[in-house]
């Protein structure tokens, strides 16, 4: 009898490596800093392990791909709370990874108490990686209106300016002081959790098992906390008074790359460094100012106002393009670096060699396409005729679910390498993308943004043919 485990990458996977080690489990290829996607147990209790983004945990035990998962307790409960599903059972409390999730605005707000805000007279934005666990809060606290924004990351620096809340997931209250938010509420006291499918747990004998996953204990000085924001630089943004042009720089790790771009155009920004947390670098050009989000956001929010300028990638915009086709966000310049290769993926050992291959395949069941760039997936699938097919949205650590969670991967990779480390082969190449500078094409007409905007486009030129010099 096999039984599939789910693991966390990220923040919980150094603990929960540890975790295994105290109770027993010989476990290799699962450490902090590892490229596996699947690590090998050996012992008595057959064990199939896959290594998973958290938030993809909670989905693949819900429905019965895994029979057990460790992930945070916020996202089983941000499934749970729109999907009511029995088939997630909540096991144990491992007792690491605590943090709370917070409802926040910002300090400079003036938004420190629920009833502020339930006397707010315009619609409430609210934006959060968690949008159905914000939608209930919303709901139970009767706010009058409200609009929620999901956003993939970095939900907190979207206040004041872009949203009157934020739901995020913090260590404490005094973490967020020093990024110049205030707490207005509490939702959730969130920590590792084991959980396991309800029908496995009926058909397969997991007794042993959970009996030793819960001997196990992890020390919380074991555990590693995230960088501290650089609270001088937050506490300096909210002094300046309103920026006449905003741009957003992308987090993760495109990071590194737009440094180095930054420092050829000579454009200096403080506090934007590799391994730097501020969210709110400061530039040296008046009447602009800066945010950090994730690329994944920025055509989105660029299209809806909250940003005039963005660097992300091209394989975002064209995502999201793909989906709103009339969307005021364009690409104002091709920055030249972070060149990718966005690709279709299957395994090795699938006897499959092109687009057409998979036409033929799996006539009794619907083809899986599994993928980050969930609009791209669907317009490959739809245009290359492979129906039936049903998309499977990820939310990274996408080449875990080949083979046996889906048939087909539509990924970004540079050389193709990390593809083949993981057993699995390119069949086909969607289209080329590297970074460039986004804009919202009604912004950049406005008479008093537009003599800015020029300047930074000007700059960012000479970045560019800086990086051709080079």
């Amino acid at each position: 009898m096999q039984i599939k485990l789910a693991l966390p990458k990220g923040q919980l996977q150094d603990s929960t490596a540890y975790l295994l080690k105290e109770v027993g489990l010989n476990i290799s290829g699962y450490s902090e800093g590892s490229r596996s996607y699947r690590p090998q147990c050996s012992g008595a209790f057959g064990l199939f392990l896959k290594v998973f983004h958290e938030k993809d945990i909670a989905i693949q035990v819900a429905i019965g791909n895994y029979d057990l998962g460790i992930c945070r307790l916020d996202w089983v409960e941000e499934l749970l709370t729109k999907y009511y599903s029995e088939g997630v059972v909540k096991v144990r409390d491992l007792g690491y990874g605590r943090r709370n999730l917070y409802a926040v605005a910002a300090q400079s707000s003036g938004n420190s108490s629920l009833e502020t805000l339930k006397d707010h007279d315009d619609s409430l934005r609210i934006a959060s990686e968690y949008p159905n666990l914000a939608e209930t809060f919303a709901l139970k606290q009767r706010l009058r209106r409200f609009q929620i924004f999901p956003v993939w990351g970095s939900a907190g620096v979207y206040p004041p300016e872009n949203a009157e809340l934020a739901i995020i997931t913090e260590f404490s209250s005094k973490k967020l002081k020093g990024q110049g938010l205030v707490p207005v509420a509490t939702l959730l006291e969130s920590s590792a959790y084991l959980i396991a499918n309800r029908d496995s747990l009926k058909r397969k004998n997991l007794s042993r098992l959970l009996a030793s996953l819960s001997t196990g204990e992890v020390n919380y000085s074991h555990a590693k906390e995230p960088p501290a924001v650089d609270a001088s630089l937050e506490a300096r943004y909210s002094t300046r008074g309103k920026p006449l042009v905003s741009l957003a720089l992308p987090d993760g790790h495109q990071q590194r790359h737009v440094v180095a771009f930054l420092n050829r155009a000579g454009l200096k920004i403080e506090g934007y460094n590799v391994g730097k947390a501020s969210t709110r670098p400061r530039i040296d050009i008046d009447g602009v100012a800066v945010k950090v989000i994730r690329p994944q956001d920025m055509p989105l929010q660029v299209a809806n106002g909250n940003f005039d300028l963005a660097i992300t990638g091209r394989d975002w915009l064209r995502d999201h393009l793909y989906r709103f086709p009339s969307s005021p966000v364009d690409e104002v310049l091709d920055l030249g670096f972070g060149k990718v290769r966005i690709v279709a993926v299957v395994s090795e050992d699938l006897h499959v060699s092109s687009a057409s291959d998979l036409r033929k395949m799996r006539k009794d069941s619907a083809l899986r396409v599994a993928s980050e760039y969930v609009n791209i997936a669907d317009k490959y699938a739809h245009d290359n005729h492979l129906v039936p097919y049903k998309l499977i949205p990820t939310w990274g650590a996408s080449e875990a679910f080949l083979p046996e969670d889906a048939d087909v991967l539509i990924e970004n990779t540079e050389t193709g390498s990390t593809i083949a480390k993981h057993n699995l082969k390119i069949i086909d190449t969607l289209f080329e993308s590297s970074a460039c500078l986004v804009g919202n094409t009604e912004a950049i007409r406005w008479p008093e943004k537009k003599d800015r905007i020029a300047y930074l486009l000007e700059i960012m030129k000479r970045g560019v043919e800086a990086g051709c010099v080079c």
